[in-house]
């Protein structure tokens, strides 16, 4: 079951929510990465006949997964797997650092398996992957080298091997 947030964690949602401002100061404390050298590689393939798989930070979830750490303050570096044809009762969230209310009731919002259904059933995209890969979007500190080092290019990797085309991030 997810874990609920607490008064505090609420109220710090609401303002961040509410006063982006207020984010930006607080996230100036936390020390970023930076990373050069990124290569672009021009996308040529028509998008009806491509693979999709999402990739969210929303912290979603199958309720029968180990839910994402919400107790270690650098947040849980792991993914979870989600497949493409759970059910959607079965699907949940667990993350504190943002107000995700509306997205319980639609997974849609965060996670949009449901619309790229619509559209691979109107031939807009060719296919969807089988499995999709979530993570928990708040990673700071001593988790952060493991996300880039090991989680995140062993997504990379399953992506690669499933023969997906395009990853479509949705952050949470």
């Amino acid at each position: 079951m997810a874990e609920k947030q607490t008064f505090g964690e609420r109220l710090a949602t609401a303002v961040f929510s509410r006063f982006p401002f207020v984010a930006e100061m607080w996230a100036k404390k936390f020390k970023t990465e930076r990373v050069e050298g990124i290569p672009w590689t021009p996308f040529e393939k028509d998008i009806s006949r491509c693979k999709i798989a999402i990739v969210t930070t929303a912290g979603v979830h199958l309720k029968n997964q180990q839910p994402f750490d919400m107790v270690d303050h650098d947040g849980d570096p792991t993914f979870r797997e989600v497949p493409r044809d759970a059910s959607r009762s079965s699907i949940t969230i667990t993350h504190k650092y943002y107000d995700h209310t509306d997205a319980d009731r639609d997974i849609n919002i965060v996670f949009p398996i449901d619309r790229l259904l619509e559209m691979k059933e109107r031939g807009e995209i060719g296919e969807l992957a089988e499995s999709h890969y979530s993570f928990m979007g708040h990673i700071v500190g001593r988790h952060l080298k493991r996300l880039m080092e090991e989680t995140g290019p062993e997504v990379a990797r399953k992506l690669k091997s499933a023969g997906v085309d395009v990853a479509l991030l949705t952050p949470g």
